[in-house]
């Protein structure tokens, strides 16, 4: 069992889902866990309330916590049931805000998990787009959805959100190197949280064919070891890396893709 012990750990999204069961299995295994949420527990051994959609909400939290934090995990999402707006603010911009913000205060080998999904898996074809946003700033986040059209497609807002973040890893990789942090994403397939409604509803037919070839839906303790294995010592040489979590559905979308 990966072992955490005296590490201290922001976990982001930490009051329910993944978000609960990564903060969880964290503290199981010896960390010490600053959880953010805008919903308040007593899950983490420290919490402060947060609105990722917020600017002035995530400079509070930067300058409130201290230095030689050991690991940043990014979970906290919004389903693509939720407004476009709110949805890039958070799932995106917000998240890379705070990672950005958070960054001096990382010790050396400090790891970085950003939770994308397997909603992002075409990220390649959306390159364009991608670098559009990269400047993104929350006052611009609206005039983005509108001039994109990402508020006319249902669910966009997610796909896409989840497709810049794996692009924004992959590309940010080595970004802090020197000091020895690496940065790396963990997508999910479907998974049995409070949000799998939302995607079955915003998916439809598409969604209910892709669980005819899965033997179950994932779950939070699925997907929650995975991620302290990622922000542990034992995976110190992935960097800029997407790991599907999937039960094989990313699998089976190449096999199909590739006539095997």
């Amino acid at each position: 069992m990966t072992d955490l012990t005296g590490k201290r750990i922001v976990v982001t999204g930490c009051a329910s889902g993944i978000g609960a069961a990564t903060t969880q299995t964290l503290r199981a295994r010896g960390a010490y866990v600053i959880g953010v949420d805008r919903t308040e527990t007593t899950e983490a051994n420290e919490f402060w309330r947060t609105d990722l959609s917020d600017k002035t909400s995530i400079e509070r939290l930067v300058d409130g916590l201290s230095e030689n934090i050991d690991g940043l995990a990014n979970i906290a999402g919004l389903p693509p049931t939720a407004p476009p707006e709110i949805v890039i603010k958070v799932n995106l911009v917000g998240l890379k805000y705070l990672t950005e913000g958070l960054a001096p205060k990382l010790a050396e080998g400090a790891s970085i998990v950003n939770l994308a999904s397997l909603a992002g898996f075409g990220w390649a074809q959306s390159t364009p787009l991608i670098k559009e946003a990269e400047g993104l700033d929350f006052s611009d986040v609206a005039a983005f959805v509108e001039a994109n059209g990402i508020d006319k497609e249902q669910g966009r807002s997610y796909f896409f959100s989840k497709e810049a973040i794996i692009a924004w890893t992959i590309k940010n990789r080595w970004v802090w190197r020197d000091r020895g942090i690496r940065m790396n994403c963990v997508s999910p397939g479907p998974v049995e949280t409070p949000i799998l409604k939302d995607f079955l509803e915003t998916l439809g037919e598409r969604a209910e064919e892709d669980m005819k070839v899965m033997d179950r839906p994932g779950r939070p303790s699925d997907i929650a070891p995975v991620i302290a294995f990622m922000l542990s010592d034992d995976s110190a040489w992935l960097r800029g890396f997407n790991l599907c979590v999937d039960g094989g559905m990313s699998s089976h979308i190449l096999s199909s893709m590739h006539g095997l």
